[in-house]
């Protein structure tokens, strides 16, 4: 059942800061909402950069290993990152990209990179999910076109190898039930058949096409589908209907021969900073899983 977002936003108005703790979904999750900073939203981006400022100030420690992720969000976080290295309020902190953009930006910013491989510990990764579900905080990456050697599975990855993640997100991006796409990795052998299994899994819930490398082809993916730097194809799974379990739907994705990856991220901890017009919120999942456990 999909749960509201009833309890009140801390407006960006509010001139003094101030910490509140009350319940957020009730009866099923405990969360802390925390006012940042007032803003003007006269700047479409105002809610989000203060989002993304919240992230850098709240969990990025001198030292530390970052994981750069995706997105708008992400970069307004990279920038921030960048001034607060130059002023020196934060040291000797690394970054390991996700993406060609959050390289990019990073390198703009003058801040510190290397290329993941394992032996890296990675204490914090931040990204800007495409979608989230409210309940589980489960989330959806990989939605975007990709460039150059971007790679779903190079960014899932470095998130879930971090030992904190944070989401930086949109009110509207924050849903309490999900629908819309899930991109799933196949091997580029026998695609055919993986992508009628999955449609025939999710017969009248959701339509599979192909990628096209460019352009709009069709569900089959045209004449140049898109293959990504490891060989794969990448369906783009659309549900039409609200998905019941976001978590659900990539277990089912995860047991399917042929398919190789998807963009569903379910892990704990997972932290949520959500930016609106009226303010942020924080949402830890990690408490969640404290009180389900009393």
């Amino acid at each position: 059942m999909a749960l509201s977002l009833a309890s009140p936003f801390l407006s960006f108005s509010t001139l003094q800061p101030a910490i509140l703790k009350q319940p957020y979904f009730a009866s099923s999750r405990k969360s802390l909402q925390r006012f940042v900073t007032s803003s003007s939203l006269s700047d479409p981006s105002g809610g989000l950069f203060l989002a993304a400022k919240h992230a850098v100030d709240s969990y990025v420690k001198s030292g530390m290993v970052v994981g750069l992720g995706s997105g708008h969000a992400s970069a307004l976080a990279i920038q921030y990152l960048g001034q607060q290295l130059r002023a020196g309020t934060i040291k000797d902190v690394t970054g390991i990209p996700t993406c060609v953009g959050s390289a990019s930006e990073a390198a703009k910013e003058g801040i510190p990179l290397e290329q993941y491989d394992d032996s890296y510990k990675i204490d914090l990764a931040f990204d800007e999910a495409d979608i989230m579900e409210e309940e589980t905080l489960a989330a959806i990456v990989g939605r975007r076109k990709l460039q150059g050697d971007d790679s779903i599975i190079k960014e899932k990855t470095i998130l879930e190898a971090a030992d904190q993640l944070i989401f930086i997100i949109k009110e509207k991006q924050f849903k309490g039930s999900v629908e819309g796409s899930i991109p799933v990795l196949i091997k580029s052998v026998n695609w055919l058949e993986t992508a009628e299994e999955i449609d025939d899994l999710f017969l009248g819930d959701a339509e599979v096409w192909r990628r096209p490398a460019i352009g709009y082809a069709g569900p089959l993916g045209g004449d140049f589908p898109l293959v990504t730097k490891e060989g794969h194809n990448i369906l783009d799974v659309i549900f039409t209907t609200p998905m019941e379990s976001l978590v659900e739907v990539a277990k089912t994705l995860d047991q399917i021969d042929g398919v190789v990856e998807h963009g569903v991220i379910f892990r704990k901890p997972c932290t949520a900073i959500i930016a609106s017009e009226n303010g942020l919120q924080i949402i830890d999942n990690t408490i969640q899983m404290e009180s389900s456990n009393l």
